[in-house]
């Protein structure tokens, strides 16, 4: 039997990234790889992009630990959408406001809006090669030597690299649409130029307030949504002078804000959540994950 064998669940989404919360703070158990994959599963499963595993805290002062698992079963550093579905559950249940979370032993802040949107401090980035990470060393990882197609007229070229809690390679186009990013993500996704595999993005700058993207995330494949690739696609451009560092970031699910705060140098992100429904693993999904 594995850890969510009869465990209950509650499945919400932020701007469509479809998100499932399983709260094992009484009962703590380890989530294996294959129990991850078989509860995302369409049939009899609750298919989600990532899962959010709550524990107990072993921080002070934080709500839970918080384990993220992708539909293929890996693990990730990081999931905004995800982290704001969380806060917004805590909040209502305990009342508060003001929350903070450990993840990838780091500290995540979250808090209400007066408007009901839920802003998540992402942290700071990080820009060395060896911290996103990259294979090789670039010093300027603003913009690296990657490209896919013929040399002379490459299709995607010259990513900007950025760490958000998991790797992120920005690649700017002029319409996010024009190209088979279902074709192209997992190439890119699993390029020998990122070790620890990457989220790949689309992003076209609309004016120096606006970017619109689209998003491969690693370990999930097409999202309606990515919180740490809005963050790391703002980032990326403030970085290049394209845009301010408020920006609003569209993606196919809606719109985020997005605030590269001067004062630290953390990324702000806020946006909205929504309640799905609420259901039970069933056992028989795990026959074979034991």
């Amino acid at each position: 039997m594995t850890a969510l064998a009869n465990r209950n669940f509650i499945k919400m989404n932020g701007l469509g990234n479809e998100i499932v919360v399983v709260d094992m703070r009484q009962q703590p158990a380890a989530i294996s790889a294959a129990a991850a994959r078989a509860a995302a599963a369409p049939d009899g499963g609750a298919h989600y992009d990532q899962l959010m595993a709550l524990y107990p805290p072993r921080t002070a002062g934080t709500e839970s630990l918080v384990r993220i698992y992708n539909n293929d079963g890996s693990e990730s550093g990081a999931c905004g959408n995800g982290m704001r579905c969380i806060a917004s559950l805590i909040a209502q249940a305990t009342g508060k406001d003001k929350l903070a979370f450990e993840v990838d032993g780091r500290v995540l802040n979250a808090w209400k809006n007066p408007n009901g949107l839920f802003t998540v401090d992402m942290g700071a980035p990080r820009f060395a090669w060896n911290e996103i990470p990259l294979a090789e060393e670039f010093r300027d990882t603003r913009a690296i030597e990657l490209q896919i197609g013929p040399i002379d007229k490459p299709i995607l070229h010259s990513p900007s690299a950025v760490n958000m809690g998991n790797p992120h390679a920005v690649f700017w186009v002029d319409d996010v649409n024009a190209y088979d990013l279902a074709k192209f993500g997992p190439m890119l996704e699993h390029h020998p130029m990122f070790p620890e595999r990457a989220n790949i993005t689309l992003a076209a700058i609309q004016s120096r307030e606006h970017i619109v993207i689209r998003t491969w995330e690693r370990g999930a494949g097409l999202t309606k949504a990515c919180g740490s690739a809005a963050c790391a696609a703002a980032v990326a451009a403030a970085r290049l002078k394209r845009t301010n560092r408020q920006v609003t970031i569209t993606l196919p699910g809606g719109d985020l804000a997005i605030d590269w705060r001067e004062s630290d140098g953390h990324v702000l992100m806020t946006g909205p959540v929504q309640y799905e429904y609420e259901g039970r693993f069933d056992p028989k999904l795990f026959a074979g994950a034991a």
